[in-house]
């Protein structure tokens, strides 16, 4: 028996999401599908994150245990060929049996892509928010750094989830830049809670519009309250880029 540790990638807007759902097409179901395939017997994998519907990945982990009759570095090239284009294992590594891709995780990086412009592009318009008016992305860059350090980020938790043993995150970078025509938001921490990473995006973007200071984002933090917070960002701008596990953060001392 292996025990493998994926890495994947994939375009999340046909998908309901991650996780497995009766009658629906998801990340993990297609995965597993094919893997159930090569290995003919019915395979379960486990994810770093669940990833919301329309929402992708550049880096997202996910593990499993099966006997393959191929090596390991081969499963990627053969289960690629069974699936759906719109996503791709990346990488195999075999792992410890005791190793568990979310519980053992350091740390995760999103990535937020804002198209900020006049008129939409229609071919991008499942990769990225357009925001049609302006937006003062030096004003964006001050508010993320209150972001950064470990603190309580409930008013970024999304209302009616369930309710997280705590609410306190260490995020180590957060940062809006230009990159080509989208203005990036990047933000990097040990965890994230329920649609944090959008509802931080939606604040960020009402400050980029001059709707709030950019000194507020550090009296939302304080406030531990969602109705202080800006609206949640839609979920096609959203990228999980990467898990890290031990050795892996850069940052994670």
């Amino acid at each position: 028996m292996k025990h493998l540790l994926l890495t994947i990638t994939y375009d999340g807007t046909g998908f309901h999401g991650w996780q497995r759902q009766p009658g629906q097409r998801t990340v993990q179901g297609e995965l597993e599908r094919v893997l159930s395939i090569l290995c003919r017997d019915e395979i379960t994998i486990a994810g770093a994150s669940r990833t919301d519907a329309g929402v992708h990945a550049y880096g997202q982990r996910a593990g499993f245990s099966g006997e393959f009759g191929i090596p390991v570095e081969k499963i990627a090239y053969a289960a690629n060929r069974l699936m759906d284009k719109d996503v791709r294992i990346l990488e195999v590594v075999e792992v410890s049996e005791e190793f568990h891709p979310r519980f053992d995780a350091k740390g995760k990086t999103y990535l937020y892509k804002i198209r900020n412009c006049q008129e939409p592009d229609v071919m991008l318009r499942n990769f990225h928010y357009h925001v049609e008016k302006p937006l003062d992305i030096s004003a964006m860059q001050e508010a993320a750094t209150y972001l950064v350090g470990e603190q309580d980020f409930r008013s970024f938790l999304a209302a009616g989830g369930k309710e997280p043993e705590t609410t306190i995150r260490r995020i180590t970078r957060a940062e809006c830049y230009l990159e080509d025509a989208d203005i990036v938001f990047e933000v990097t921490g040990s965890g994230f809670l329920y649609n944090m990473v959008r509802i931080i995006t939606g604040t960020l973007v009402e400050i980029g519009l001059g709707k709030r200071a950019p000194a507020e984002m550090k009296t939302i933090i304080e406030s531990r309250d969602r109705r202080r917070a800006g609206h949640t960002a839609p979920p096609q701008g959203l990228y999980l880029k990467e898990v890290y596990y031990e050795g892996e953060l850069a940052d994670e001392n």
